[in-house]
């Protein structure tokens, strides 16, 4: 066996369609691509959420709902959790740097608001 004579095994080679070369071919005229339109010709694209005229659907659903885009988002601790914290710290200075140390707020939002619930026994 030499590389000049390799061939692929019989039948795993299928000769592809030929569209669109005559009548004769049984697959002429249209080429396989039903009747005539945007849909038959080369470089057609239908529009995303396109329904065939009919109004689609992300315009049939009506708009709801605002996205404040400089929206302040807080880290809430109350006076109790405070209190633990400083408990389970050993110190009695807490400041966020000392809650992204622990990794209990994140670095991207550091800031913190106090609310009243609950009780502190400590300065």
């Amino acid at each position: 066996m030499r590389l000049h004579t390799l061939k692929p095994a019989d039948g795993s080679l299928k000769s592809s369609k030929r569209i669109g070369r005559g009548q004769g071919s049984g697959k002429g005229g249209t080429a396989t691509k039903g009747t005539k339109g945007a849909k038959a010709r080369t470089g057609y694209n239908e529009k995303r959420g396109f329904e065939g005229g009919q109004m689609p659907l992300h315009r049939r659903l009506p708009k709801f709902g605002f996205v404040n885009p400089f929206r302040i988002e807080y880290n809430i601790f109350n006076l109790d959790m405070l209190e633990k914290y400083s408990n389970d710290f050993g110190t009695n200075e807490i400041t966020p740097e000392l809650f992204i140390e622990k990794k209990i707020i994140s670095r991207n939002s550091p800031l913190v608001k106090i609310l009243g619930n609950g009780e502190i026994t400590k300065n």
